[in-house]
Parts: C-alpha cells; structure tokens; sequence
C-alpha cells in the first residue's frame, strides 16, 4: 500500500485525527493532511516517521521508511502483535479544581492521548473506564500542578485512601481523599497553605482514583 494511504488507513483505524498525529510529531495541525492530500512533503522526515510508526506500533517501512533487514530471522519478538497496539483515551474539556472549585462543562471528549494496551494491562487498567482532564489550581502543588493533565480511573473498586476526583455539587475537585470513620471524609490538599475539607461520604461522589499525570516541567 502507499504510504500515504497506508497512514491514512492507520489513523482510520485507531481513531486518531490526522492533526492530533500532526501535532504529536511537532508540526502544525495540517501537516499530515497536505502530506497526504497534496503530497507535500513527498517523504516524512526520519524522526517524525519514526514518532509515528512507535506511535501504531508498525514497521516505518509501512509508512514510507527502508524496509527492515532481519540478520537472524530466527530470533522472535517477545512482544505479541496485541502488545504493540495502541488505546485511546479520551481527553475531556474538564477542569478538576486544585482550588477553590471550578464548574464542569461538556463532557464530550475534544481529543485522545494514546496508551499501549500492554502498559494498561500491566497497570490492572480497563481503557473504557479511563478519561483525561487537566488540574486547575495550585492546591496539590508540587504534586499537581495548574495545567497538568490527570488519567482518571473510574472503575468501580473498593474505596482505599488517595488521591482521586470528586465532585461537590456541579463542581470537579482532585484531592487526596481519606477515610476518616463514621461516614465522614478529609479532602487534603498537597499545598499546606490549603487546610483540610472534613464532608460525609453522602455529600460527595468519587468519580475516580488518578492514576497517572503529564505535565510539562
């Protein structure tokens, strides 16, 4: 297959838009439409070629790179077809308040970051329980800080002290959440110019325990 249509059918496949692709290589978000639309530019520069074969999981030869040249055909992968693939998971346009409280909007996602299915299963993760919001505030600094982007896990566990997402009314907060007997629980924020919040367990819903974050340093 051409490699354009290859990467075409790639994108189709994982459910990634070609502008987020273009936007995970460094590019602007029309990028890979016009590479494969307009054929400019004729070839994918190694490294972004490289980005996005790791990115599918495929040889870079599917997408335009040399073909591989095996020395010792006999020597296996020890990674399956399975383990290479790629989940996504959706972005939503939420901010969890590490503050004073902000409102949810829409909760339709805008986006995907992309996990291997091997990592997740490594994790005890399920992908269709997962979702990704950014922090707001500077409550659970330096753990969190404003702008960082947290993965929720929202499958339904028994409740263990941490830090998770929960919502007060109409409003999404991430603290660390503890058991404090009696129906009651502390919301406790990283950053100590921020006391505890004591609240029963009835006046809150734990959307989900946080379980990874991607912030720039």
């Amino acid at each position: 297959m051409d490699p354009r249509q290859r990467l075409l059918a790639l994108s189709q496949e994982r459910g990634a838009s070609l502008s987020a692709l273009s936007r995970l290589i460094g590019r602007n978000e029309t990028y890979l439409q016009q590479f494969i639309r307009k054929g400019s530019p004729k070839h994918l520069l190694e490294g972004d070629r490289r980005t996005l074969a790791e990115f599918f999981g495929v040889a870079e030869s599917e997408i335009g790179g040399p073909e591989e040249i095996s020395y010792n055909p006999s020597v296996k992968l020890p990674l399956s077809a399975q383990d290479h693939e790629w989940i996504m998971v959706p972005r939503l346009p939420l901010g969890a308040s590490a503050g004073p409280g902000s409102l949810s909007a829409t909760e339709l996602p805008f986006d995907n970051f992309g996990f291997s299915r091997r990592w997740l299963r490594e994790q005890g993760l399920e992908a269709a329980q997962l979702s990704a919001i950014r922090v707001e505030g500077d409550s659970m600094e330096p753990l969190l800080r404003a702008g960082d982007e947290i993965l929720v896990d929202r499958a339904p566990r028994p409740f263990r002290d941490g830090v998770h997402v929960v919502r007060l009314g109409d409003t999404l907060v991430v603290k660390r959440v503890a058991a404090l007997g009696a129906g009651r629980l502390s919301l406790l924020s990283q950053n100590m110019a921020y006391p505890p919040v004591e609240v029963g367990a009835d006046e809150v819903e734990i959307i989900g325990r946080v379980v990874w974050k991607s912030g720039r340093l």
